[in-house]
C-alpha cells in the first residue's frame, strides 16, 4: 500500500451504528479496511462506465445441455470475437468452467479479458443464444486511476481534495 492519510468523517450516529454491524457480519476488523473497499469499488464502478477501460469479467450462464448444439456454439463464441474474426489483444477468453448441475442443467463461467465494451458485446452474445436460461456478468476494472507527474514523484490526484 502506498502513504497512509489519516481523514476525519463525521457520521449520524444512526448510519455509523449500521454501518459498523454491516462491516461486523461481513467480518471487517476495521472501520478503514471497509471504507477503503467501499472507496475501491466505487472508483471501479467509475472507470467501468467508460466502455474503452480495461477490465475483467466473469460471465455466468446456466443452459439445458440438451439444447440443439448449444455446446458448440459457446465453444464458438469463446474462440472468435463477436464480429466472427479470430480473437485479437482487444478481447481475450482467459479461462471457462463447465459444471453439471443435475441431468439438464449445466452452469458454464467463461473469464473474459478486454475493454468493457468488448467484453459486454462478448457477454450479450453468449447470454443471447437460445437455450440459457439463466445469465450475469460481472465486471471488475482493472487499470488504476491515471496517476499525475509533477513535483518528484508520480501520484494520483482524487476528484476533489475535499474532506469528508
Amino acid at each position: 500500500m502506498d502513504q497512509l492519510e489519516r481523514i476525519g468523517v463525521s457520521l449520524d450516529k444512526n448510519l455509523l451504528l449500521m454501518f459498523d454491524q454491516l462491516i461486523s457480519k461481513q467480518g471487517y476488523q476495521s472501520r478503514s479496511e471497509a471504507i477503503r473497499n467501499l472507496i475501491r469499488q466505487q472508483l471501479s464502478q467509475q472507470r467501468l462506465s467508460d466502455p474503452k477501460a480495461n477490465a475483467v469479467a466473469a460471465v455466468f450462464m446456466v443452459y439445458d445441455h440438451h439444447a440443439t448444439k448449444l455446446s458448440d456454439k459457446l465453444i464458438d463464441l469463446q474462440h472468435c470475437v463477436p464480429t466472427g474474426r479470430r480473437p485479437s489483444h482487444l478481447l481475450q477468453v482467459i479461462s471457462s468452467l463447465h459444471v453439471h448441475l443435475d441431468e439438464h442443467d449445466c452452469l458454464e463461467v467463461v473469464v473474459l479479458r478486454g475493454q468493457v465494451s468488448r467484453i459486454n458485446q462478448m457477454a450479450e452474445n453468449l447470454l443471447s443464444i437460445k437455450g440459457v436460461k439463466l445469465g450475469r456478468i460481472n465486471l471488475l476494472a482493472t487499470e488504476p486511476p491515471p496517476r499525475i507527474r509533477h513535483g518528484r514523484a508520480a501520484h494520483s490526484h482524487p476528484a476533489n481534495n475535499k474532506r469528508l
